[in-house]
């Protein structure tokens, strides 16, 4: 099983500070469209196939892998990615909370297994690896707030 976890400030010092509500609008665009979001080439297809109240479903490709996730939305709080196909299983989670001086940081953290693969595995502990590295979901978060303030900035969010 592959825990990862990651928290990053949505306003560092230096930043033009973002809103709940930006930080909220961003998260949203990045599960509708990763395409805007991951580097140039990384996602060649993201679709929205099913849209409810407070989930979609999207089908993507990234990394050269086919994925269907089913992204639930908690308003302004949450985004959970259950990995419904592809070569995870588990969830994804994208959250935004005070901490406790009040300030709002972004929080990822995971809970997965790689499908046809066994626990603690070779392939398990590298994808473990890679989420903990200064390449993985820290680096997403941070890489996920600077286009939320590119996009605001160029009147797209």
């Amino acid at each position: 099983m592959i825990f990862s976890t990651a928290t990053v400030p949505v306003n560092p010092e230096g930043e033009i500070p973002l809103t709940r509500a930006q930080a909220w609008a961003g998260l949203v665009l990045k599960a509708r469209d990763a395409r805007l979001f991951l580097p140039p080439g990384l996602c060649t297809r993201c679709e929205v196939v099913e849209e409810g109240k407070d989930h979609i479903v999207r089908e993507a490709t990234i990394g050269g892998k086919a994925l269907r996730e089913l992204i639930a939305f908690e308003d302004n709080a949450k985004v959970s990615f259950f990995q419904a196909g592809g070569p995870r299983e588990g969830v994804i989670v994208n959250e935004l909370f005070e901490d406790a001086e009040g300030a709002l940081q972004l929080r990822f953290y995971c809970y997965l297994g790689l499908r046809g693969k066994a626990p603690g595995s070779i392939e398990e502990q590298a994808e473990q690896a890679m989420m903990d590295s200064d390449q993985g979901y820290r680096a997403a978060l941070l890489s996920t707030l600077k286009r939320t303030r590119e996009l605001l900035a160029a009147g797209r969010l």
